[in-house]
């Protein structure tokens, strides 16, 4: 489950990408036909790519919350809560050995 949501959301990032690319194109042609300074272009470009990030990253946001939410619901401890479980269990495990 945890490395299809990986592997999707390289495939956004790989779309942002070209989008951004495409993007680009645009613009450059616009520029061409004297429809849009160069100036104009490049804002326009960086305005993209910025709200493009952001996006990406409330994407990455809602998936960790659906992912964390789902794991919570079927009742399965996260990398975190088995840490503390392991640490415990060598504290205990230590106290023992002193005992014998």
């Amino acid at each position: 489950m945890l490395d299809y949501i990986r592997k999707m959301t390289l495939a956004g990032a790989g779309l942002a990408i070209m989008t951004t690319e495409k993007v680009q194109e645009i613009m450059d042609e616009l520029v061409k036909k004297g429809e849009m300074t160069e100036k104009e272009a490049r804002e326009a470009v960086s305005e993209f790519v910025e709200k493009s990030k952001q996006a990406k990253k409330d994407l990455e946001d809602k998936m960790e919350q659906t992912v964390t939410g789902l794991l919570k619901r079927l009742n399965i401890p996260t990398r975190k809560e088995l840490e503390e479980i392991k640490e415990r269990l060598a504290r205990l495990e230590k106290k023992e050995v002193s005992k014998g």
